[in-house]
């Protein structure tokens, strides 16, 4: 006669509380930060208003330069004016790439299915800074593009100067001022979380201190290290030096990474609806 053995197998309760992560196609678990922000340029170029944006910003340079080599004195004519005048319009509408970046899932009401993907806010806050700092060197590689060519053609056709005066430092200044820009713009939308607040916000607010300190004589001075317009100033001369690198962290600390901390707390533990 035989016996079915009934008793139920001891389990540790340590090993039973521990969930094994599901691994992802790449044998990590969870999904993987290079996919995260593969994902945010597709959102951030699928969308129409994204789309128009990148293309405005990117054709404003063509427009500046066209301008220019029409209406321009032809002692003007160099690559580092071309690369000026489109830096003045860019300065303003790279922040735009990082708030819609950053407001994404709140204005298009796509929070709920990206959280859940991904239920690690932080990742994903990452991968739309690493996104927007991309697109935002696409623009910036569109501009200096545009004022080469403009260039080329200023000094073969149009009896412009054509000299090319941009030194790296110059170059490499602009590169670094324009991603500043892009992260101000995502700051300012993690903290606001929404597109136009954010857009006028950013637009609204570095002015009103620029103005305050212009005519505000005890402002002017720690405009000098608070302005992030002003501080940025030798990035595109290409004329920085260590006083002008502490002014540039100390506003940057204000502008960008201060606006960032409380936005990126606000992500983390707003809830989604």
């Amino acid at each position: 006669m035989t016996t079915t053995d009934t008793r139920t197998p001891a389990v540790d309760p340590a090993s039973a509380a521990r969930p094994v992560p599901t691994p992802g196609q790449d044998g990590r678990p969870g999904v993987p930060l290079s996919r995260l922000i593969n994902v945010e340029l597709r959102k951030m170029v699928d969308t129409r208003a994204g789309r128009w944006m990148l293309i405005v910003m990117s054709a404003i340079s063509l427009v500046v330069v066209t301008v220019l080599l029409i209406w321009g004195e032809a002692d003007e004519m160099t690559y580092g004016t071309f690369l000026g005048f489109t830096s003045l319009p860019l300065v303003m509408l790279l922040p735009i790439v990082g708030i819609m970046a950053a407001t994404a899932e709140w204005s298009q009401r796509t929070g709920l299915v990206t959280f859940t993907l991904e239920p690690r806010r932080g990742r994903v806050i990452v991968a739309k800074i690493v996104a927007a700092v991309i697109l935002g060197l696409i623009v910036t590689a569109t501009a200096f593009a545009a004022s080469a060519l403009a260039n080329v053609i200023g000094g073969g056709v149009a009896g412009g100067d054509g000299t090319w005066d941009v030194t790296w430092t110059v170059a490499v200044g602009v590169i670094v001022a324009f991603a500043i820009y892009v992260l101000q713009g995502l700051a300012f939308g993690f903290v606001f979380l929404n597109t136009p607040f954010a857009i006028v916000a950013s637009l609204l607010l570095p002015t009103l201190w620029t103005v305050a300190t212009s005519l505000v004589q005890a402002l002017q001075e720690p405009s000098k290290w608070l302005d992030l317009n002003q501080v940025t100033g030798p990035l595109f001369e290409g004329t920085m030096t260590g006083e002008n690198w502490g002014q540039l962290a100390t506003s940057f600390g204000v502008w960008v990474l201060l606006p960032l901390v409380i936005g990126s707390y606000r992500v983390m533990h707003r809830e989604v609806k």
